[in-house]
């Protein structure tokens, strides 16, 4: 049997967001009792909770949300562990030898756990060489269960220069990827949909991140 696996994080009112973004917000705008039915309002900003960034997030030249191809944001996935890594720290162009083109790199740092502390913001991140590494391989779509794939704060961002100049797009805030750590090392296959809400000329949107869990490939 196949199995479904909710990687995003719920939005609600005060959500942790990345410093200096817009804080979230939702309340009702109209209600049952009052108006007949029921509608949110919703403020937010494009990074907010599980999001993808298009390129167009750290350059006014390269591509929007909507300039991307739909295959971005969808298709067979591998899960690189690397947990258990020190607070702000680096994770090596090593942990990700076993990558190749056509797949999604899903990067499971463990620092989901802290969601909602002060720790979040401690959350290891890829180094340049390991975005470098990514690019070479012909990955073009790497997520992370972290609030970003450069340090928080940053001075600079060199991950996200790497990957966005080549037109890759990156998940950010993912949750749940112990779970497919575990399937992975079982044999199952994994397909993970990114797809986000359609922002026109957007530099990122939120998205409901979800893995399709097939079933054990038999060994030979």
């Amino acid at each position: 049997m196949t199995e479904l696996v909710d990687l995003s994080v719920p939005v609600e009112t005060g959500m942790p967001v990345y410093p200096g973004d817009p804080e979230v917000s939702i309340g009702p705008a109209l209600t049952v009792a009052r108006d007949g039915v029921n509608v949110l309002a919703v403020h937010m900003g494009s990074q907010s909770g599980t999001h993808v960034d298009a390129p167009f997030h750290f350059g006014d030249a390269l591509p929007t949300l909507d300039d991307l191809p739909l295959d971005r944001f969808a298709g067979p996935a591998t899960v690189v562990d690397a947990r258990g890594l020190a607070p702000r720290s680096g994770i090596a162009a090593a942990a990700f030898g076993g990558v190749r083109a056509g797949t999604i790199v899903l990067v499971a740092t463990g620092w989901s756990a802290h969601w909602g502390t002060g720790a979040y913001l401690e959350h290891p991140y890829l180094s340049e060489e390991a975005a470098e590494l990514l690019v070479e391989r012909g990955v073009r779509t790497v997520g992370i269960d972290a609030l970003s794939v450069d340090p928080t704060p940053a001075t600079d961002f060199p991950a996200h220069r790497v990957l966005c100049g080549a037109h890759a797009v990156i998940a950010e805030n993912l949750t749940g990827l112990d779970r497919l750590l575990l399937a992975q090392e079982s044999g199952r296959p994994i397909e993970v949909s990114l797809f986000p809400i359609r922002l026109a000329g957007a530099d990122g949107a939120p998205v409901r991140a979800v893995a399709r869990l097939g079933q054990r490939v038999p060994q030979e």
